[in-house]
């Protein structure tokens, strides 16, 4: 091989840059995880007034549809987030390893060239001196 085919710097760079919109995602996640149970209060219930208690189950009258449907997709989200998170996170992971090894083995097969030229290893062309391309010290 006469140059890299992975280019180490560049994935390093696009690792950093997936990483960062990983941790804005989560943060995103967070926040919404945080404010979808205001929301839901918010919206009111089946009781005439709409709000009584403070939202919460048990707190007051029964939910009403938006704060409902607000449960079911925070509870749907939740999942899928969690899913797309630990997606992300071994992926990135693999592609770390993948070139760590890449670069570790370019590194061994330098060494070893490196090596065999220090040891003086000729090689025995084939049809050079008779020989038969084994290789002489």
């Amino acid at each position: 091989m006469t140059a890299w085919d992975i280019k180490p710097g560049g994935v390093g760079g696009v690792l950093r840059r997936a990483g960062e919109s990983a941790e804005r995602m989560a943060k995103a996640g967070g926040e919404m995880q945080k404010t979808l149970p205001s929301a839901a209060a918010s919206a009111g219930t089946i009781a005439e007034g709409g709000h009584e208690g403070d939202g919460r189950p048990g707190q007051g009258g029964k939910q009403g549809p938006v704060a409902s449907a607000l449960g079911v997709f925070a509870r749907r989200w939740n999942d899928d987030l969690d899913y797309i998170s630990r997606r992300a996170a071994s992926s990135l992971l693999g592609a770390h390893l993948a070139t760590k090894e890449y670069v570790e083995g370019d590194l061994k097969m330098a060494a070893s060239r490196n090596r065999d030229a220090i040891n003086g290893i000729v090689p025995d062309m084939p049809g050079a001196n008779g020989g038969g391309g084994g290789g002489k010290k």
